[in-house]
């Protein structure tokens, strides 16, 4: 028995998943790096899920393999992969769930197409803490030695003290030299998909979704700054997309309508 993981007096369960599949060398180097805080089960997609967002697949049936001890696969989303985690691979529910480390930052309002943080949303909406890591791109080989470490920190201090409920993290680590940790919000971009149409063998047409220039709006409190400035983005996050400061005039629109159709 690992001691490092019993010194809370029990074994925690730690779930992870990810978008990216589960042979990503990503999610297997926070697995180990997680391993110091409890058993480590690693439930995560067949094939690479990315840009799926929080989609749950209810038109067919899913299939559960497993690979080797402890790593199971999905051939489905990220969302699936933790709800059948816990209902069909866990022992019990989990004390954290991980969802990492991503071959790219999710920042900004990418985040709203984000397997990555799909997964660690469908933790925090099943009440359970959760936390999205995603590394910057870079040229050549991937390094995740320093997002596990940072990965594993920030999920040995949510195991003793967890956020509030319903809420989690989503962390980007940026690649170089890290100056530390800040805590971020969402930043805002003009965000413009360009569309590539062309032709199949046969001359009929097809398409491609590709991301076109961006540009991000000034925010010094902002994950894209805080990436930009080498330091680790640790944005909390919530389900809840509520606009509350727009109730007020959305009441008084719902008003001048009632009152319209009562004339």
């Amino acid at each position: 028995m690992n001691r490092s993981a019993n010194i809370y007096g029990f074994m925690r369960r730690i779930l992870v998943t990810n978008d990216d599949g589960h042979f990503s060398p990503g999610i297997h180097a926070i697995a180990e790096a997680l391993r110091v805080l409890g058993v480590v089960t690693i439930v995560a997609p067949q094939v690479e899920a990315s840009a799926v967002g929080h989609a749950l697949t209810l038109r067919r049936p899913l299939r559960l393999e497993r690979i080797a001890d402890h790593v199971y696969s999905v051939d489905g989303t990220p969302t699936d992969c933790v709800n059948i985690a816990i209902d069909e691979v866990l022992d019990g529910p989990p004390d954290l769930v991980v969802s990492g480390i991503n071959k790219g930052l999710n920042i900004g309002d990418d985040v709203t197409y984000s397997g990555t943080v799909a997964g660690a949303l469908e933790g925090a909406l099943l009440g359970y803490p959760a936390m999205a890591l995603s590394l910057q791109s870079r040229r050549g080989d991937w390094d995740f030695g320093p997002a596990a470490s940072i990965g594993a920190s920030l999920a040995g201090a949510l195991l003793e003290r967890p956020l509030a409920p319903r809420t989690f993290l989503n962390v980007n680590v940026p690649v170089g030299v890290i100056h530390g940790l800040r805590t971020t919000v969402q930043a805002k971009r003009n965000h413009i998909t360009k569309v590539d149409q062309r032709l199949d063998p046969r001359q009929r047409p097809y398409f491609w979704i590709e991301e076109a220039e961006d540009s991000w709006e000034a925010n010094d409190l902002s994950d894209h700054r805080a990436i930009q400035d080498g330091w680790v983005s640790i944005t909390p996050l919530q389900p809840d997309l509520t606009d509350h400061a727009s109730l007020a005039d959305v009441e008084a629109l719902a008003l001048r309508l009632a009152s319209r159709a009562g004339r």
